[in-house]
């Protein structure tokens, strides 16, 4: 666990603003799933009291990212192969519908700064910038969301992909795997503005499933984060 102090205090809540940070640290892995998380010692971290870490173990609790076990302590979340498959299939359901009404009905103006996006993709794939890379990824998908007239379905979108989130770090290993994602965003925008339905829900299917072709080698690879009940 990091020994850097966080010293900047947010004007929300502390207990929001620790909840965040903790999130943050692990979907991006910084804290490996079953890693043991002592109040003591975020509290320490981050110089703050132990009623707001328990607040937001609490609330990541809730999010099925930590695991509270009386007697025993809070864990990170193992990853469970159930719940990722499960986020994904919730996650296409809605993605499909936002292409199959944005090949019906988009609003146009919002083309030019999508391809801008992507392109913006592709220059941070070719610097190997994997975080800055995601942040351009998700506002694509949003994007769409809003052009699609569901600029409220990212919200739902974002608290489905958190787990499947925590496997960036390890499957978006490459700059051409990034650049092959930029290609893909470009290939269903091209089939939404051509309103060609079939095409473009096809190829959001393809692209919201390819994290999890990846699935089985991570298991091999580092089986003890994973939820030892758990089987594809």
């Amino acid at each position: 666990m990091s020994a850097i102090t966080k010293t900047v205090r947010p004007q929300n809540s502390t207990a929001r603003w620790l909840q965040g940070e903790l999130r943050r640290e692990i979907i991006e892995m910084e804290l490996a799933p079953g890693v043991r998380l002592s109040e003591q010692e975020l509290a320490s971290r981050f110089s703050v009291s132990r009623q707001p870490v328990r607040e937001a173990m609490i609330s990541l609790a809730n999010d099925n990212l930590v695991d509270i076990k009386p007697q025993r302590g809070t864990f990170v979340s193992h990853l469970s192969l159930e719940r990722m498959h499960e986020s994904r299939l919730m996650r296409e359901a809605i993605e499909v519908m936002i292409v199959e009404q944005a090949c019906r009905n988009f609003d146009e103006q919002l083309f030019p700064k999508i391809r801008t996006c992507i392109e913006i993709q592709r220059v941070r794939a070719e610097a190997g910038d994997r975080s800055a890379f995601q942040a351009s990824d998700e506002e694509f998908h949003e994007l769409l969301a809003q052009g699609a007239g569901f600029p409220h379905a990212w919200e739902t979108i974002q608290n489905l992909k958190q787990h499947t989130d925590r496997l960036c770090k390890l499957t978006l290993s490459s700059t051409a795997i990034l650049l092959d994602l930029a290609d893909q965003h470009k290939n269903i925008l091209d089939a939404i503005q051509q309103k060609k339905s079939i095409v473009a829900t096809k190829l959001m299917r393809l692209h919201l499933s390819g994290i999890l072709q990846k699935l089985p080698d991570i298991k091999r690879q580092y089986p003890e984060w994973f939820n030892q009940i758990a089987s594809l």
